[in-house]
């Protein structure tokens, strides 16, 4: 509650204005009270009918509205002197009129609802100590100037009456000022508190896309480094291929038909890393797909490359979002990618199943292995793990030389 109601308006000039209000509600209140304190003006009084200034009196009230229009929120002398001019036009209302003892409680609790607005927690303090004490001083010159105009036997007869009624006034305006302070200043900390939320997610989205912009980048160079280790590769040794053959298609046919049948299978090599680079690069690579036809589908690319068929459990018994889907995916097209390129393996294992709180998966293979330990980045275990980390989930990884790879995931739903 340190912080100014308007302290993210955008206006430049500092002022609080109907077009930028922070509590329109709160200003709509404010004119409802000016409008009774100046209605007010015309009822009966208990002494005279009129005020002595009547005029003066509305006129000051009427002043004292239109200042709400516009507050002050900037500059701490501008602020320190439209509050003096409210109190002033408080003073003069009140002592230019008859009927201060009804009317000007309302005035006093929409100065301090404006304090509020234009200063921090010590200066509303301030100014609702100082509109009590001026309420109080008020009200003790109106009930003696009310008790002076009695017949002496009256004014015997009803000033402890009268001195009562002044001291509840003064308790009941010292509870409406608490509560006007306490209300106001809830109210803005609940904005303040609502702009601090929304700046803190205005940035968790700026964190956000720099993050996927990152990862995209960080993936898309990955990409360019497997396309040209193994689409370079495979094109080169094409190449070099094809050279043999076109030198050997006169000399020795059978040898330059080797070349041949080599290029061929270099071909569908390259072929094939192209089509898996491309299924990578896709926003959406399931494409539609449930997860079960899509895993099914690198399973089948599996095979045709390895010569090994995968063997797949997939026991979903809930939809899965598409982040959960797209990062399933992703993980066993990483797995099964590094499998073919390093594990020379003949079984390979994948298990997805859903539990009530949680989505698992399971791979495994009886490849080669390594040791984790001296390779923390090698098989594309800090893309998978990130990508479960992402989703609050929780990665492991087993693997020694000549054991084969185990890899678990488990992502809350």
């Amino acid at each position: 509650m340190q912080g100014d109601a308007s302290s993210h308006t955008p206006d430049p000039a500092g002022t609080i204005q109907i077009k930028n209000h922070p509590f329109p509600f709160l200003l709509y209140l404010e004119w409802g009270l000016v409008v009774l304190a100046i209605l007010s003006e015309f009822l009966p009084a208990p002494v005279s009918r009129l005020s002595r200034y009547p005029v003066l009196t509305i006129a000051s009230i009427a002043i004292f509205g239109l200042m709400g229009l516009r507050l002050p929120t900037k500059r701490p002398l501008t602020k320190v002197a439209y509050t003096l001019v409210e109190l002033g036009l408080i003073i003069l209302a009140t002592t230019t009129g008859l009927r201060g003892l009804r009317l000007f409680p309302f005035l006093y609790l929409v100065l301090v609802s404006r304090s509020c607005l234009i200063f921090k927690l010590p200066g509303r303090l301030l100014v609702s100590g100082v509109a009590f004490v001026l309420f109080f001083l008020i009200l003790v010159y109106r009930v003696r100037s009310l008790v002076l105009q009695l017949p002496t036997v009256v004014a015997e007869r009803f000033r402890p009456l009268v001195w009562g009624f002044a001291i509840n006034s003064v308790l009941l305006f010292g509870l409406a000022l608490v509560f006007v302070l306490l209300l106001v200043n809830a109210l803005i900390a609940e904005r303040q508190s609502r702009e601090k939320l929304a700046i803190a997610n205005d940035q968790l989205r700026e964190y956000a896309q720099k993050i996927e912009n990152l990862a995209a980048v960080q993936e898309r160079n990955r990409i360019a480094r497997e396309i040209h280790d193994s689409l370079g590769h495979a094109l080169t040794a094409l190449n070099i291929q094809l050279e043999g053959a076109l030198k050997l298609w006169q000399a020795n046919p059978q040898k330059a038909r080797t070349f041949l049948q080599d290029a061929k299978q270099l071909g569908s090599t390259a072929l094939q890393e192209v089509r898996q680079s491309v299924t990578t690069l896709r926003s959406d690579p399931l494409r539609g797909q449930s997860l079960s036809e899509a895993i099914a589908q690198l399973s089948n690319d599996f095979y045709r490359t390895t010569g090994v068929q995968p063997r797949c459990q997939i026991q979903l018994t809930q939809a899965l979002s598409s982040e959960i889907n797209t990062t399933l995916y992703r993980i066993i097209q990483e797995a099964l990618t590094n499998t073919c390129k390093h594990a020379d393996a003949t079984t390979v294992e994948i298990q997805v199943r859903t539990t009530p709180t949680q989505v698992q998966l399971t791979y495994y293979d009886n490849g080669n292995g390594f040791q984790v330990n001296q390779n923390q980045t090698g098989f594309g275990l800090q893309g998978m793990r990130e990508r479960a980390l992402a989703l609050k989930g929780q990665f492991t990884f087993n693997s020694s030389p000549g054991q084969g790879v185990r890899l678990s995931v488990h992502i809350p739903l």
